[in-house]
């Protein structure tokens, strides 16, 4: 079996494992608590936030811990929303998790603006110079698209805030990014980005927010008043320190020019009536397939290779917005299937699957003729 949905999930790291069982095991403590092993672990998840600071290229600033990236999104937002005549941005292109958190800020009175793509995937800047202004609080665009691998220009965003809104926040849901890229916040000027550890070899249910100043939000979960008192609720400490393991051994570079040979290899080896979309991240390429239906090719394929067909947390509804949103007909989107590459794969597998996507795609159409 081989597995190209890594835009999903990704197989987690044994060392992650290993630092989770032992957190778990014998690392238990309360970090709230105040003796002293618990002091010990409430050091520890310290030192995990300076060590994703690092990676996140932020002097300063600090990382909130969250069960992952749906929770990061809903605290970014309505963490960030204020009475009065604000207005919010969003674009097009954004995660579920994003743009479902936006209608329902529409829905509770909002004034929401979502910003179409271009036909390369990006934002359209165009527009989205023309609805920020002096009433913007929020401008929030995905980092790299989940749907396509586009990767936006955020610091053009950032240089569009400071001309328009300077007292507005930049949002950046980064979790197809993080330890995929390389980017430094300090130089992009952003004000709140969400991670999720299951997407670069962590486990799941954990994940951060980064935020500049803390001041700028307020909490949307009450209790303890842990996590700065943006995040109540017992830490997941065992979790959080696997997502520092895998942190600390990413090389992001390296992992980065790895995958775009895994990528061109893949599509030298496709059949060439299969089209795909151009786009700038080598993790993620949306496929088409002329002529039969990508669920259909998706599950002919469960045996021998596992690709998606678009966010997997949008999965069972109908239609494909992203790619909608660039100007696919309904034909197309129905034709079209995600891949997405893990950087520790190896040529042959990714050979392999590309010979048995264009076998069992060939086999499908001329049952169709």
């Amino acid at each position: 079996m081989i597995y190209l949905d890594n835009a999903a999930t990704t197989p987690m790291f044994e060392g992650a494992m290993e630092v989770m069982r032992q957190e778990a095991c014998c690392n238990f403590y309360n970090p709230s608590a105040g003796y002293h092993a618990a002091l010990n672990v409430s050091k520890s998840l310290n030192e995990a936030r300076k060590t994703l600071l690092e990676k996140l290229g932020a002097r300063k600033g600090d990382i909130i811990f969250t069960s992952g990236a749906t929770e990061s999104n809903n605290l970014a937002i309505f963490g960030s929303v204020r009475g009065g005549k604000t207005e919010y941005v969003f674009s097009g292109g954004e995660h579920p998790s994003v743009y479902n958190t936006a209608r329902a800020l529409q829905d509770k009175g909002g004034v929401v603006h979502f910003v179409p793509l271009g036909k390369n995937g990006q934002i359209d800047y165009d527009e989205l110079e023309k609805v920020i202004n002096d009433r913007t609080r929020l401008i929030s665009i995905i980092h790299v698209s989940n749907e396509t691998g586009a990767i936006n220009d955020i610091k053009r965003v950032t240089l569009l805030r400071d001309k328009l809104a300077p007292n507005a926040l930049v949002h950046v849901d980064g979790v197809q990014a993080f330890c995929k890229i390389q980017f430094s916040l300090d130089q992009l000027g952003i004000d709140l980005y969400t991670i999720s550890a299951h997407k670069f070899g962590g486990p799941k249910g954990v994940g951060a927010l980064y935020v500049k100043n803390k001041q700028a939000l307020k909490n949307i979960v009450y209790g303890g008043g842990q996590e700065g008192g943006l995040r109540s609720g017992t830490e997941n400490v065992a979790g959080i320190k696997a997502m520092e393991w895998a942190v600390k051994n990413i090389d992001v570079g390296a992992n980065f020019k790895n995958t775009e040979l895994l990528q061109k290899i893949f599509l030298e080896n496709l059949d060439k009536k299969i089209t795909w979309l151009e786009t700038d991240s080598p993790y993620i390429i949306s496929l088409s397939f002329p002529g039969v239906n990508g669920e259909t090719l998706m599950r002919a394929l469960e045996n021998e290779v596992i690709v998606g067909t678009g966010s997997a947390c949008s999965a069972k509804h109908a239609g494909n917005r992203i790619l909608e949103g660039i100007g696919f007909n309904k034909d197309k989107i129905k034709s079209s299937l995600r891949v997405s590459f893990n950087a520790y794969q190896s040529q042959d597998e990714v050979t392999k699957a590309a010979k048995t996507i264009s076998v069992r795609y060939n086999e499908i159409l001329e049952k169709v003729k």
